[in-house]
């Protein structure tokens, strides 16, 4: 069975998570976290400093001692708020390359966003309803719609714990100008929740993250009249908190928090139980927004939850590796959506792309052993043969470069940077030109994947040619495959195909460049 590795290089912490698959399921195996603080000179600066570079390479050493006694078979390593932000993300991204050997991925806010709703409506069973999930980091805060475990509403917002601490927090305790600053700030950042979401009248809101487990524990202490609950010191000599196995906080006692926090220093924020020295240092800001947060949007509270961002990269993993699981088919709906997504904001009526699609893939199917692509490619080659035409959508001379250029920098739930690119190839080389390894586009793309690329691209250029005329029924096509050649039997609904013939017949020079076989077009 595979064995996986999420680490999360988020703006306050780096984490780690190695899971294995167990009848399609994965079961944790090992879970690591270090406080680094890589965005505490970012949102200063505007640069990662060497000393939080340092401390988190520190970290991601220790990660990979994990990773090798794990014999892990798959690494993935994502950066969130901080690095998106960082003027120097790409020197940091090389020494870590340098360091561990492991290529980091800047994920935007949405699809953090989207990762963490995986990782929480597979584990959780409760949020599989209509529920609204609420992840603060250290850079961002991703508010999510969820109804039947699919996304519906999304909003990224620049309230992270730790930029709020170092923009508008400078004093201890805070000014009252401090104070005025920081909450004008987060209600002009909540407006922006406020258009997506109106009141969403959910019966269950789930907040993951440190900030929204310090905020349960805390609120439920000084609910209870308590500064601090101890337990019996551990055998390290650490104080410990004792916790309570279901985390959760109504909004009233949220905001009696908050507003309370903003008269302590950081020793009296230390000593409440759920908080602790580290937490203590940046919770201000971080309570002040799921105050607000809760109020404007009139929810009663919410339950704190364990997952996270690299519960959604593992989940993901397992559902690229495993046809069978569960999740496989969640991501596979998800992802759909996002296509159609796409293709609904620049005009393109799906319904006119579809007898395309259905070429498209009943020549991948048939053709396997001529093609021979990896199975992700059948999705791939759907995607671009749906958005496509995208790029008329700024101009139609041009319209293939135009889409390649869309589908490579929007927003497509399920769709890594890396898949983005090799999608967007696809569509882009369905006029003159052809794939070359040194084209600017196909830079973009790995080096290993440019050979399917060129294969995917081939299979396209047939799909489309098989659909010349949309005003009439699609032909129906029979494939036939020798060892030197290809034979296409078409039987239109009319007529004789003479458009669809010759344009295929246009497409046999660079088929036998490709594939070494001949292409043949009959008409039944």
């Amino acid at each position: 069975m595979p064995t996986f590795a999420a680490i999360d290089i988020g703006s306050n912490s780096c984490r780690l998570a190695i899971a294995s698959v167990q009848q399609h399921r994965l079961k944790t195996l090992h879970e690591d976290r270090e406080v680094t603080r890589l965005g505490e000179s970012v949102f200063e600066t505007g640069v990662i400093s060497p000393e939080s570079m340092a401390g988190t390479i520190k970290a991601l050493k220790r990660f990979q001692k994990a990773v090798q006694a794990h014999v892990v078979d798959k690494v993935r390593v994502v950066a969130t708020s901080a690095m998106r932000d960082a003027r120097n993300s790409e020197a940091f991204r090389a020494w870590v390359k340098s360091t561990t050997g492991w290529n980091v991925e800047v994920i935007s806010g949405l699809e953090e966003g989207r990762l963490i709703h995986l990782g929480v409506v597979t584990h959780e069973p409760g949020a599989r309803g209509r529920c609204l999930l609420i992840d603060l980091g250290g850079g961002s805060c991703e508010v999510t719609l969820s109804e039947g475990g699919r996304i519906k509403e999304m909003v990224s917002l620049p309230l992270g714990a730790v930029r709020l601490q170092q923009e508008f927090l400078r004093n201890d305790p805070p000014t009252k100008e401090d104070v005025a600053r920081l909450r004008q700030y987060i209600d002009r950042e909540l407006r922006k929740g406020e258009r997506k979401f109106g009141l969403p009248k959910v019966a269950l809101v789930i907040a993951t993250s440190g900030t929204a487990a310090a905020l349960a524990e805390a609120s439920n202490s000084l609910a209870l009249g308590l500064e601090k609950k101890k337990s019996a010191k551990a055998s390290n000599g650490k104080t410990t908190v004792q916790r309570v196995k279901i985390l959760e906080a109504e909004t009233g006692a949220v905001r009696k928090l908050a507003d309370r926090l903003l008269k302590m220093n950081n020793a009296q924020r230390a000593a409440v139980a759920g908080i602790g020295p580290r937490r203590s240092e940046i919770i201000i800001g971080g309570a002040q927004v799921y105050a607000s947060l809760l109020e404007r949007m009139a929810l009663k509270g919410f339950r704190y939850s364990p997952l996270g961002l690299r519960d959604g990269m593992l989940a993901q993993m397992l559902g690229d590796a495993d046809t069978r699981a569960s999740v496989h088919r969640t991501m596979e709906a998800e992802r759909w959506e996002g296509v159609l997504e796409v293709c609904r904001r620049y005009g393109i009526d799906p319904r006119r792309a579809e007898p395309e699609r259905q070429h498209a893939v009943q020549l991948f199917d048939q053709l396997q052993r001529v093609h021979e692509l990896p199975p992700e490619y059948r999705l791939w080659l759907e995607a671009a043969t749906m958005m496509q035409e995208v790029g008329k959508f700024m101009n139609h001379q041009g319209h293939h470069r135009h889409a390649q250029y869309i589908i490579a920098n929007s927003e497509i739930f399920g769709f890594s940077p890396q898949q983005r690119a090799i999608v967007a190839a696809i569509a882009r080389y369905l006029g003159k030109s052809r794939p070359e390894p040194m084209d600017r586009i196909m830079r973009q793309v790995p080096v290993e994947e440019h050979v399917h690329v060129a294969r995917a691209v081939v299979l396209l250029r047939l799909s489309q040619a098989l659909n010349q005329d949309r005003a009439t029924a699609a032909v129906r096509l029979q494939t036939r495959v020798y060892p030197k050649r290809v034979v296409l039997n078409l039987k239109p609904a009319r007529g004789r195909a003479e458009l669809e013939v010759w344009s295929l017949k246009k497409e046999a020079a660079y088929f036998r460049e490709i594939f070494r076989r001949e292409l043949f077009v009959e008409v039944a």
